[in-house]
């Protein structure tokens, strides 16, 4: 299964992943200004760490073993049969965090767009070319989707 991988080496810690993640995800995916302008605004699903000199990305690692499958009270973070990444059915999930709190590398938040549910790296798998947007647009290529 491919993931993402950041090379902090390269990564300036612009956030534009961070940015293009929260477009990708949101009702305009086409348009910055409308998809920070006209809410609700979802969360990022790629988290930009810093400590100058270094900086780089988290998201989720789509583990093999995921402890946030195992700590979901509700069934909604499931791994999906067709690709194999880790993914929360908003319609299930409860809010109860404990998908967050059982994720060893935080990558998964709350969801900033109205409702109360977990929001996590889904690597955008219903983009027409196969990438996600933050590897798209990521202007060092810090950030690589590879096996």
């Amino acid at each position: 299964m491919k993931r993402i991988y950041a090379n902090e080496e390269v990564c300036i810690g612009c956030r534009l992943c961070e940015v293009h993640c929260i477009v990708a995800h949101s009702r305009y995916p086409n348009d910055i200004v409308k998809a920070y302008k006209k809410g609700p605004r979802p969360a990022a699903r790629i988290i930009v760490e810093e400590n100058k000199p270094v900086s780089f990305a988290i998201q989720c690692r789509h583990c093999d073993e995921p402890y946030c499958i195992k700590a979901c009270i509700t069934g909604a973070m499931h791994r999906d049969t067709e690709t194999g990444t880790v993914v929360n059915d908003t319609e299930r999930c409860v809010g109860c965090w404990t998908c967050i709190v059982a994720c060893p590398f935080g990558a998964i938040v709350r969801d900033g767009a109205g409702k109360k549910v977990a929001a996590k790296c889904d690597l955008c798998i219903e983009k027409a070319d196969g990438r996600p947007a933050c590897v798209a647009n990521c202007p060092n290529g810090a950030l690589v989707l590879a096996e």
